[in-house]
């Protein structure tokens, strides 16, 4: 071999290896945790990326909780729980003095299926999905060993209505569909399944709006996420678990990014963006460690998330002992 060819081997060797070193780094740190390249198509929508659709929003449309508004409400907290004697404190011991007084929370379910005609190509989710639905609720926040479980009222109601089955966040339609149909007091949860459009799986309300708008509350899912639907990989039944999680006070993991508060929960690393896929090993702010992509409130699959944390479960109770008691 010359010598000049060998050179030239070896600094193709070399650039490859920092091409391969780079490709690391940069998905430990959430980059590439796909390929951005591969149209994403959900619901009849697609998407240059999965990555893409993330960055739309439509993967959650509960509203973005700004920073003096998490202030304020992490005051009202505090106060509540200090007059109850409780810690107001964030860590995971917190939820063993909330539960430690009795029983699992119970949480009445009523679900309203929004249809524009029969069958589930029309949103007429079937008996069957809605339990399932439940029952994903119930592994999710009592399996675990948490302090909610969840059942469903008698009698599901069903609604034909072009408008409201493509009722989004903020909409007359919206407005109109719950004017109608919720029920229950502010301990209730209602969910509601429609078709919203553009592609989007859901959003809520946060528990401290309950008082100023309590017709609004609740959570609403597009109706082929439920499980056993055609939404996939969002047809697990976890966009109700992730948007519950916000109807009972927990924000997404990414929330504040890698700033001191974040998510104002203490054993969720901060995270510099929402995850998505199933990116493991993803790290994007250094400092408080591996970013928590099986966490319920990040973006992943739902084949990817399968817990909250114990200072999450604290939060929940917290919450629902300050606004929904």
């Amino acid at each position: 071999m010359r010598k000049g060819t060998a050179w030239v081997l070896l600094a193709t060797g070399l650039g490859l290896a920092f091409i391969i070193t780079i490709s690391g780094a940069l998905r430990a740190q959430g980059v590439g945790d796909e390929d951005d390249n591969i149209p994403f198509h959900l619901n009849g929508h697609v998407w240059r990326s999965k990555k893409a659709f993330i960055e739309s929003g439509a993967r959650c449309a509960t509203r973005h909780v700004d920073e003096v508004e998490a202030e304020e409400v992490e005051k009202a907290r505090r106060k509540a729980a200090n007059g109850r004697g409780a810690s107001g404190g964030q860590t995971s011991s917190d939820v063993y003095d909330l539960a430690a007084s009795g029983s699992p929370t119970p949480i009445n379910v009523y679900f309203h299926v929004i249809n524009k005609g029969s069958g589930i190509s029309n949103g007429d989710v079937p008996d069957s999905q809605i339990n399932a639905q439940v029952n994903v609720l119930i592994d999710a926040y009592l399996g675990s060993g948490f302090t909610f479980n969840f059942s469903l009222v008698t009698g599901v109601d069903r609604t034909t209505n072009a408008t409201w089955y493509t009722a989004g966040p903020g909409s007359q339609a919206e407005a109109q569909m719950k004017a109608a149909l919720r029920k229950g007091s502010e301990m209730d949860l209602n969910i509601y399944t429609n078709n919203p459009g553009g592609g989007l799986l859901g959003w809520a309300t946060f528990p401290w709006n309950y008082s100023n708008n309590p017709t609004n509350d609740g959570v609403v899912i597009l109706y082929s996420s439920l499980p056993g639907g055609s939404a996939a990989p969002y047809n697990l039944g976890d966009t109700a678990t992730h948007e519950v999680g916000h109807w009972l006070g927990l924000y997404h993991t990414f929330q504040g990014g890698c700033s001191k508060s974040g998510d104002y929960v203490s054993d969720t690393p901060a995270e510099r963006s929402p995850a998505y896929g199933c990116p493991t090993g993803r790290n994007t702010c250094k400092q408080t460690g591996i970013d928590p992509i099986q966490n319920f409130m990040d973006y992943s699959d739902d084949d990817c998330m399968y817990e909250f944390t114990g200072g999450q479960a604290a939060r929940m109770q917290s919450m629902w002992t300050t606004y929904r008691q």
